[in-house]
């Protein structure tokens, strides 16, 4: 069955089709009918977990790694994810045939440049999930790609041989230097940046690390849009736990939520030392010495 949602999205019953390990993670493959023609790079799906007379009432955000529109078995789409709480190890667990309820495509997509510029993607673990589609995009517009991906070991990279396909240049760290260079995503970076004189960079992975490479990519003069990773519990915005503090077009700071208004940022507008609190002088917030 597929309903389709007010956000453009749409709801519909998934079968998996398979599962396979990749390093520490788990990629799932799913039935998806509706869901690929929408999905562009950057969104996002929530899957119920638990089965149906689960307690585990929230779903759970993942970043679409690809999507089929075509082929056997229809719209599929394909998730990467790391079993460490409940929701993803009953989702590790489940077999072929088995069903989960699926909405998306949801959230904004990365914003893609008109002219045929020079783009870097940065991603850290699993968070390199939704950078391959973006750099197909990317190079259908005729955009040179670089990329760089890091995690704390090599276990925790994902995507290496994706990558290779698809950039004209790869750079791997890793916190132990188990392989690539020792160190993390944002010590390589500036030389990147420099070597290929980059206009855009695209990063997704850990809040700290999106921090450092949108101030890694100001000092450099480039445009940087991250993909956050906030905890999404409705994924519609109604619960507002995701929020942030970003910085509009105005000057005026308001706490955005990320799955309706990101998860994609301009990296110079979200204010990362605030996140997580409500910053002075924020739209609608809490004034010092008010009622």
């Amino acid at each position: 069955m597929t309903v389709q949602t007010r956000a453009g999205a749409v709801q519909v019953t998934g079968e998996v089709i398979g599962q396979r390990r990749a390093g520490d993670y788990h990629v799932l493959t799913l039935t998806a009918a509706g869901i690929p023609e929408l999905a562009r790079p950057g969104h996002f799906v929530a899957l119920s977990v638990g089965g149906p007379h689960t307690s585990m009432l929230l779903r759970r955000a993942f970043s679409i790694y690809s999507v089929q529109s075509r082929g056997v078995y229809g719209g599929t789409l394909e998730i990467v994810f790391a079993a460490q709480g409940k929701g993803t190890e009953w989702l590790a667990r489940l077999h072929r045939h088995d069903t989960v309820d699926i909405v998306g495509p949801l959230g904004r997509p990365f914003a893609l440049p008109k002219e045929p510029v020079s783009c870097v993607l940065v991603a850290g673990g699993y968070g390199s999930a939704p950078m391959f589609s973006l750099a197909d995009a990317l190079r259908a517009r005729g955009c040179r790609v670089d990329v760089v991906l890091g995690a704390s070991t090599e276990s925790k990279l994902f995507g290496v041989l994706d990558a290779k396909r698809i950039a004209a240049s790869l750079t791997l760290t890793t916190d132990d230097g188990s392989v690539g260079e020792r160190g993390r995503v944002t010590d390589a970076l500036p030389a990147v940046l420099r070597r290929t004189d980059a206009d855009v960079v695209y990063a997704c992975g850990p809040m700290p690390m999106l921090q450092a490479v949108a101030k890694v990519a100001a000092d450099h003069g480039a445009y940087s849009q991250c993909a956050v990773e906030e905890s999404m519990a409705c994924g519609i915005g109604v619960c507002m736990t995701c929020v942030l503090p970003v910085v509009g077009d105005d000057g005026v700071t308001r706490m955005l939520r990320s799955c309706v208004d990101g998860p994609v940022f301009r990296g110079d507008r979200v204010r990362w030392d605030d996140v997580g609190t409500i910053p002075e002088g924020t739209l609608g917030g809490p004034v010092s010495g008010g009622h």
